[in-house]
């Protein structure tokens, strides 16, 4: 019987396995097939305290994961199949093999962001694709991007690289912005930004780095006609995926799927808590996600007491 099982190896997992080990609750972490998460698939960490030059991702959960070892938290790698949450005493199966009990639950499973689905996206993704501005637009200062999207997240990430590059071209594919108007006025009086309605992206181009992007312009119409604009970065701002998909049945989830939590990092199931992206639709920053396995970590140690 474990005291507590941390589900996720992202800042949020990582942390919270600190705190729990320095608490002596001999935390069980286990680790998924994307060590890091989403902060991975960016090129550099300039925004995490305690990096004044900077750091590689990889090389930061490494940082993290050695500090919760050195505590004495034990790792298990795989991914979670399922679980059971109900009743004083949880169940994970890990790779529909190994099962373990516990008397409580961290969940820190991330959020995944959308991309487009073209294979492009992939050969240059970490080498101008990002989704994520706030975390990668200060390597694009006096350069050329591309945000795809027309809701609010990506009339929000234009107006933020608007105020870093020098020129954002804003893909929507149909013929008007879902954003609110507020963020739509922000957009389209903004001389630094170009919205090229009822545009499509076809590929991506460049020798080793994005350099440019064929698009496709009314795509299916009689007056359909590609285009290519040349670019050094390509945002995806579609939206994100909460993980969280496994324990729908048993934690209460909000419309877009990402854990509700109330009163701290509790979440609507006993002894069950969550922290990170998957309960964050707002923020998704590294600092924010460890500052919630701190909390969630906190709250479960309270808890187990309270068994006592």
């Amino acid at each position: 019987m474990e005291k507590i099982i941390i589900i996720g190896s992202g800042p949020a997992g990582y942390t919270a396995a600190i705190y729990a080990a320095r608490a002596n609750l001999n935390p069980l972490l286990i680790e998924g097939p994307q060590l890091g998460g989403q902060l991975t698939i960016t090129t550099e960490v300039e925004n995490f305290p305690g990096y004044p030059d900077g750091v590689e991702p990889f090389q930061m959960m490494d940082d993290l994961r050695r500090q919760a070892e050195r505590f004495g938290t034990r790792f298990v790698s795989g991914s979670v199949t399922k679980v059971n949450l109900s009743g004083d005493v949880k169940t994970i199966v890990v790779e529909d093999e190994t099962t373990y009990e516990t008397q409580s639950v961290i969940i820190a499973t991330g959020a995944s962001a959308k991309f487009l689905g073209i294979e492009s996206e992939e050969t240059y993704r970490g080498r101008g694709v990002s989704a994520c501005a706030t975390c990668d637009g200060f390597f694009y200062r006096k350069k050329t991007v591309a945000v795809v999207g027309g809701g609010d997240t990506a009339c929000e990430e234009a107006t933020y690289l608007a105020g870093l590059c020098e020129k954002v071209y804003l893909i929507v594919r149909k013929p008007f912005l879902r954003a609110s108007q507020i963020m739509q006025d922000r957009v389209l009086t903004n001389p630094k930004i170009e919205v090229l309605f009822e545009h499509n992206t076809l590929r991506l181009t460049g020798e080793g780095k994005v350099q440019g992007a064929d698009l496709i312009y009314r795509k299916g119409e009689a007056d359909e006609q590609e285009r290519h604009i040349a670019i050094d970065g390509f945002f995806l701002a579609i939206g994100h995926q909460p993980n969280t998909a496994l324990f729908k049945d048993f934690v209460q989830l909000d419309a877009e799927g990402y854990i509700v939590v109330k009163e701290g990092q509790q979440t609507t199931c006993n002894g069950v808590f969550a922290a990170g992206d998957c309960c964050d639709p707002h923020y998704r920053q590294a600092i924010v996600a460890a500052g919630s396995g701190c909390k969630a970590t906190m709250d479960a140690e309270r808890y187990l007491k309270s068994l006592k």
